[in-house]
């Protein structure tokens, strides 16, 4: 099944490029989730229009991913709030990367795509949390969330 991709899929590609995967793959996983769009002429030229948004939200280069890292270890403390029962420290849900996300804008952050933001596990207890932020194929940055009561 030939697809376009929306999304940067790991190990498979970014944005705008055409790729050819087994129909089940493609059909179950990449098409719900709106990674990908099927190959046809009309969206052949909507390829152009994904690349231009992307490159948009994209870390600009290798020095500017840097950058955003520098800021990120450079960060206080980020701080994000969950419900709790009462006498509990497990949350009612869980706190994923759009939280982390705003967490981090709330703080005086760099803005970040949630996409990049990868969880070890999710977190659903009270405490301190790694959180690892792809920023470019080469950089890497992370840092603790505390997940506090609220």
């Amino acid at each position: 099944m030939k697809l376009i991709l929306t999304a940067d899929v790991p190990n498979l590609g970014e944005p705008g490029d055409l790729v050819e995967v087994k129909d089940g793959y493609g059909r179950n996983y990449l098409l719900p989730r709106q990674l990908a769009i099927v190959a046809t002429r009309g969206a052949e030229k909507q390829v152009a229009a994904i690349r231009k948004a992307q490159k948009t939200r994209q870390i600009r280069d290798l020095d500017h991913a840097r950058e955003v890292a520098g800021e990120l270890a450079a960060l206080p403390a980020v701080t994000v709030t969950a419900r709790t029962a009462a006498n509990s420290s497990r949350l009612f849900g869980s706190v994923g990367p759009a939280d982390v996300v705003n967490a981090v804008r709330a703080s005086g952050g760099p803005a970040l795509d949630r996409r990049s933001v990868e969880l070890p596990s999710q977190i659903k207890t009270l405490g301190r949390h790694n959180v690892i932020v792809r920023l470019h194929p080469e950089v890497t940055a992370e840092f603790d969330v505390e997940v506090a009561s609220g």
